[in-house]
């Protein structure tokens, strides 16, 4: 080669070292770095070039490169690799006969360029991009707990979600009723800061201001965070909140609990409610249907009157008004009736009826209500429903038919609404004893208490005929029960004890006869003798048992037999002989024959 040929090589070649200096474009340029991604806590495989790489890898150096300075971090010789002294010195093993290093224990720290160079058999580089991802934590939300005015004239702090440890930093898109919000001048603003912890990972806080309206006194808000992972690309959504919203009332109106028709005794809630947040402040007004006067009431703090127990007197038009307290503007709703319906005392007459066996009386029954009455006669002790209607007809009464009688007065048309009255019917008559005898068993020495019921009109009065302690209980007005503590004692098992009961139209006795229990022990004790459940105005008792009755009872009634017969065979020889006269005479003879 020339000299000229020589020269123009040289420049050639100087010509080529500045085109690839200046980046001439259409020249080669360094590869893009390999992608490798990993989740914090995680390994990383950082694989020094493709596998079916025919480079000797006995002999690598690998480098991180932070802010474009490489660090030595790890060697490989002769296929033994050894870390160098650092952050990754505990962090980093060799894999697949030096090709790969593992990095273990993963950090957001780690998100960097690593670099090895192969050695021989010619000096070659190979770039790796390392990018590192952490989910954050489950976003939180916290409302304005002071909630927002529809008067404010900017936006207001709705609500701050926060979403904790995750890397990168997550994206945050709030939403409303469903739909994502933008920010929208002068109506909705989102401020979002971010917090890098100590780890490397990320906090990110956002607020959410915005100027809301009485519609969203119901809407739902929440927030969600975007993030990426190896996997793909995830989100989490906070839980929907609500913020209070302050607004004036449009419209206010009345309601009363419970529904239907009221009678009196009835609990009541009489309610002001009103559209607006907070309610204004309320008042009650109520004009009388009937003199058109108007009363002012003050209901509780959350606009409700209660009326414990309704009372005819509550009828009226009702009406509330509410101030709100921060534009003193008045609202009044319309007006609404409540009627309470009620029946009055019911009265009968004659007021203490009585009259004779045999006799009639005609009760009447009467009571006031707003409402159409159903009057009901009952009689008292068995419940049996006697007539239909104001009046019950008595006739023919009997002593059975004195006691007590209640007149129900109901409206049909409201349930529950009924007023009664019982009047007890007095027959005139005598006393009446439930029991005319009895025998007890007794001991003697033993306190007993006997007992004596009677009944009439007048009421009676009761004496005993032994001494002792006596009780008198009123049964019924024309009943009484006499109850006497005594001594059993000789005497009083031989003459036994009787209860005379009296009044102004005779009198009337029970015997009471006492035997004694001889199978029983005889020392002091007390026992209680007294009527037992009456049935058809009688009382049944413990009775003396008579186990030989029947057998008495025929053997008497056959020598009854026997000695009438007697009798009348002598009558009839007496008769025959001519020896049976007639008249007073010879009744004086005949006696004067039996006499001999």
């Amino acid at each position: 080669m020339g000299l000229s040929g020589l020269v123009c090589a040289l420049l050639l070649a100087a010509c080529c070292c500045s085109r690839r200096a200046a980046g001439v474009p259409g020249e080669a340029e360094p590869p893009d770095p390999e992608l490798v991604e990993a989740e914090v806590g995680g390994t990383a495989l950082l694989t020094c070039g493709p596998s079916h790489s025919q480079s000797n890898f006995s002999h690598v150096d690998w480098f991180s490169v932070h802010k474009e300075k490489p660090t030595l971090i790890f060697r490989v010789r002769k296929g033994q690799g050894q870390s160098e002294p650092g952050e990754y010195q505990k962090r980093l093993s060799l894999q697949d006969r030096g090709t790969a290093l593992v990095l273990s224990h993963v950090t957001p720290h780690d998100e960097r360029i690593f670099l090895c160079q192969v050695k021989r058999p010619q000096s070659q580089e190979h770039r790796i991009q390392l990018r590192v991802y952490k989910a954050p934590e489950e976003p939180t939300i916290q409302v304005n707990p002071l909630g927002i005015s529809v008067s404010s004239k900017e936006p207001e702090e709705v609500a701050t979600c926060v979403g904790r440890n995750g890397y990168p930093l997550p994206q945050v898109i709030w939403y409303k009723n469903g739909h994502s919000l933008k920010e929208e001048k002068d109506r909705v603003y989102i401020q979002s800061s971010q917090i890098v912890e100590s780890s490397g990972l990320y906090t990110l806080v956002s607020i959410l201001k915005a100027q809301l309206v009485t519609a969203d006194k119901d809407a739902l808000f929440y927030c969600e965070l975007s993030y990426r992972l190896p996997s793909g690309n995830h989100m989490k959504e906070s839980r929907e909140v609500s913020v209070q919203v302050f607004y004036p009332a449009e419209k206010v109106w009345l309601e009363v609990e419970p529904v239907g028709a009221l009678k009196e005794g009835d609990h009541v809630e009489i309610r002001c409610l009103a559209d607006g947040n907070p309610p204004p402040h309320f008042t009650i007004s109520k004009q009388n249907l009937s003199t058109k006067e108007v009363e002012e009431m003050t209901p509780e703090d959350n606009g409700v009157l209660v009326l414990e127990s309704a009372q005819k007197e509550h009828s009226g038009l009702y009406q509330c008004q509410g101030l709100d307290l921060e534009t003193m503007a008045s609202l009044l709703s319309d007006q609404q009736e409540l009627l309470v319906n009620y029946v009055s005392a019911v009265r009968v007459s004659p007021a203490a009826p009585e009259s004779q066996e045999g006799g009639s009386l005609v009760l009447s029954c009467e009571a006031e209500s707003n409402q159409a009455v159903q009057f009901q006669w009952l009689r008292e002790k068995t419940g049996q429903v006697l007539t239909e209607g104001p009046l019950l007809q008595l006739d023919n009464l009997k002593r059975e038919a004195g006691g007590g009688y209640r007149c129900i007065a109901s409206v049909p048309r409201v349930p529950g609404l009924n007023r009664t009255q019982l009047v007890h019917v007095a027959v005139f008559g005598s006393p009446w004893m439930t029991q005319k005898e009895r025998r007890i068993w007794v001991q003697e020495n033993a306190v007993l208490n006997l007992s004596c019921e009677a009944s009439g009109h007048p009421r009676p009065t009761i004496s005993w005929s032994v001494e002792g302690t006596a009780q008198e209980q009123d049964q019924e007005p024309q009943s009484v029960l006499s109850v006497l503590s005594v001594l059993v004692t000789p005497e009083l098992l031989r003459t036994g004890a009787e209860c005379v009961a009296s009044n102004a139209l005779g009198r009337n006795t029970t015997t009471i006869f006492l035997e004694l229990d001889s199978s029983r022990s005889t020392g002091l004790s007390t026992s209680t003798v007294s009527p037992s459940v009456r049935a058809n105005g009688t009382s049944t008792e413990k009775k003396l048992p008579e186990p030989e009755s029947k057998g008495v009872a025929i053997v008497a009634v056959t020598v009854c037999v026997l000695v009438l017969a007697v009798l009348g065979a002598v009558l009839y020889f007496f008769y025959k002989k001519g020896k049976l006269p007639c008249g007073r005479s010879g009744k004086q003879e005949m006696e004067r024959n039996t006499s001999i």
